[in-house]
């Protein structure tokens, strides 16, 4: 049976780090982490600690993707109101679970669990507790949605809870090629004519800058190995150079490659016209060879871009 495509989106939730005091590194983890599993992140958001703003959001991501993942907002402080806005955005009650509070006793003594820490076993209604290893205060489930801790060691921990309860999809697999001496700006436009050609790979160009190796890393992703083992091929076969016909006035432009002009160094390229549409050409900077083997397409060189 062929597996499905799953989705995820992944909400992070801080004023600290839309401030820039605290860095975020769940949504690179959480992505890498979803990946083995076939399960592809389509979005990730950063928002404030705003019970409206959390509320519309999760709406907003449960109804586009297999499953959200929320870190942040379910400690003890005054700020910590995910548990109340995932409440609210499923039209739940919240109340303090006895499961989730004997959780916390693993870990505070009868005078430490105070209010403020208690606040940490209200969760919403009918939600399927998340254990937490490293420090015991539980994140929850709700439908689609997984609330975890902010703090990133906390949060890798819950993730062991939560691998179970995932359906697997299709695996994305990767391969990459490396073009020394080009910037993406040349590599653009062959590129996009390459993607156009295959339903289910995606292509990112990368640059590089150190001093080892000035150029660029193209990487194609999809379910397929062979569609993409064809991708590399096109890559390193020179398909995707940048076409030095843009940047030559009076060069001639081929639409077909001419039987009787195998022999000499035709290129090939593609060209962008200024209603953004793209075509495969070969090109021959003398056009004087092959005069009379084929049909010429002339064009102004100013009149591409």
């Amino acid at each position: 049976m062929c597996k499905k495509i799953i989705t995820a989106g992944i909400i992070v939730i801080g004023d600290e780090l839309l401030s820039g005091r605290t860095q975020d590194t769940n949504i690179s983890y959480i992505a890498n982490w979803l990946s083995p599993l076939g399960i592809r992140v389509e979005e990730a958001r950063i928002i404030k600690d705003h019970k409206d703003t959390i509320v519309r959001t999760v709406r907003e991501f449960s109804k586009l993707f297999t499953y959200v993942f929320t870190t942040g907002g379910i400690g003890p402080t005054h700020d910590d109101i995910t548990a109340d806005a995932i409440a609210r955005a499923f039209n739940l009650t919240i109340d303090i679970r006895e499961d989730a509070v004997c959780m916390l006793k693993e870990r505070y003594s009868y005078t430490e669990l105070n209010q403020a820490r208690l606040k940490m076993a209200r969760v919403p209604k009918g939600a399927s507790l998340i254990k937490n290893p490293v420090s015991q205060a539980p994140g929850f489930q709700v439908h689609n949605v997984f609330t975890l801790a902010g703090i990133p060691s906390i949060m890798r921990a819950m993730l062991i809870d939560v691998q179970d309860r995932l359906e697997t999809g299709k695996k994305l697999h990767s391969i990459v090629v490396i073009a020394e001496g080009i910037s993406e700006g040349d590599a653009a436009l062959p590129l996009s004519i390459i993607e156009k050609s295959f339903d289910n790979i995606t292509l990112g160009s990368y640059p590089n800058f150190n001093r080892e190796l000035i150029g660029v890393q193209f990487v194609a992703r999809g379910p397929d190995i062979e569609e993409l083992n064809k991708v590399k091929l096109k890559l390193e076969d020179g398909e995707s150079k940048p076409c030095p016909f843009l940047k030559s006035e009076g060069c001639t432009v081929y639409t077909d490659r001419p039987s009787a002009c195998r022999t000499y160094p035709l290129e090939r390229g593609v060209i962008g016209s200024a209603d953004g549409s793209l075509e495969e050409v070969y090109f021959l900077t003398n056009h004087d060879y092959c005069k009379g083997h084929f049909e010429e397409k002339s064009t102004d060189v100013s009149s591409w871009v």
